[in-house]
């Protein structure tokens, strides 16, 4: 099994684990100001690091070139009603109204977070729907 654990370098580590927690229902599980992690229902699910480079890391993120330049950070939900309650209670601009994806066959909604990383919320597609049958 592979699960994937994506690591953004954001300009503010706490005001964006603010963010997220808000947007996805999150908890921190490991707090502070380089670093955090990210975790719903005790799974991680995203991973925050400050920008600059470390012992561990060289630089995180060309601050030249705008942050998730290619990168679009893909959430799925069970449960979208919920989700977009969520979403509407931050009062967080949208950039696409809650609409159905004719491909997927999934409802979505997307946003930018602070800096500026697209995000997607979905809920389950017809795939899905099929494989937990």
């Amino acid at each position: 099994m592979i699960k994937s654990q994506p690591m953004i370098a954001v300009s503010d580590v706490q005001a964006s684990a603010r963010f997220y927690m808000a947007l996805l229902g999150a908890v921190s599980g490991h707090g502070g100001d380089e670093y955090e992690q990210l975790l719903v229902e005790g799974r991680l699910v995203l991973q925050l690091h400050d920008c600059r480079p470390d012992a561990n890391h060289g630089p995180l993120r060309d601050l030249d070139t705008p942050p998730g330049n290619g990168v679009i950070l893909w959430f799925v939900t069970d449960d979208f009603e919920a989700q977009l309650k969520r979403v509407q209670d931050m009062k967080a601009p949208l950039d696409r109204e809650p609409a159905m994806n004719p491909f997927s066959r999934s409802m979505e909604l997307w946003l930018h977070d602070p800096d500026g990383y697209q995000i997607v919320i979905a809920g389950p597609s017809e795939w899905e729907h099929k494989k937990d049958r």
